[in-house]
């Protein structure tokens, strides 16, 4: 049997400011989809409404959008999964070895509060399923609690974009809120690379995370090295 990994992405199209925007940042799916697919494992997307999951503007600007992206905008079938993406309560968790939170500065509006995606998370751990999330993505585990009501992030190290990056990126006032301190608040062991923009990936048993779009490639293959 093959392995199975849900992705999750969002629907939210734009910031606070509906001038302004936004969506997933197309090549934190795409990067981890090829190594999945090397793999041989079998694929979904998740959303927490389900249908459509808009794409972040700036994601498909050069020197950004790279040959993985590029590829999958020119695959009408792979295209066609972003316009029908599943519903969390078409979902058996049972039938996923694995689920992979997506980014894109989208997700921090309708990842957290998704129960749908915190009881398919919930599941997939407590049955040894791995966890992970890229970049933006780890706003989807900030308050999924296991059964016996504990954080499933608290006492865990993890990674995900920082509020410095935030800066840099030149973003942070449009931010609803500073993820790298709620995880901390939240008991996470939050750790960064030293330098910003840079791959980095942190595994803590079987929670992985990667800190930004740079680091698709190495969360999949850490997640593919648990497998």
């Amino acid at each position: 049997m093959s392995k199975r990994i849900l992705h999750v992405v969002s629907n939210v199209a734009h910031y606070a400011d509906p001038s302004q925007p936004t969506g997933l940042w197309l090549s934190e799916l795409t990067h981890a989809y090829d190594v999945f697919a090397t793999n041989g494992y079998r694929q979904r997307l998740v959303s927490p409404k389900g249908g459509v999951s808009p794409l972040e503007p700036r994601a498909l600007k050069w020197p950004l959008l790279d040959g993985s992206a590029k590829a999958w905008l020119a695959d009408p079938a792979r295209s066609a999964l972003l316009s029908a993406t599943a519903r969390p309560d078409e979902i058996d968790p049972a039938d996923y070895d694995a689920i992979y939170f997506t980014g894109g500065h989208a997700v921090m509006w309708d990842f957290p509060e998704s129960e749908g995606l915190q009881r398919i998370t919930r599941s997939i751990w407590e049955r040894g399923g791995i966890v992970s999330a890229v970049c933006h993505g780890y706003c989807g585990l900030l308050n999924t609690r296991l059964s016996d009501g504990a954080l499933l992030v608290a006492g865990k190290r993890i990674t995900g974009f920082s509020w410095a990056e935030e800066v840099l990126a030149g973003v942070a006032k449009r931010m609803p809120y500073n993820a790298e301190a709620e995880m901390r608040r939240r008991g996470a062991l939050y750790e960064k690379a030293f330098l910003p923009f840079v791959s980095h990936v942190v595994a803590d048993g079987r929670l992985v995370t990667g800190q930004n779009p740079f680091s698709a490639k190495a969360t999949a293959k850490q997640v593919v090295a648990l497998l």
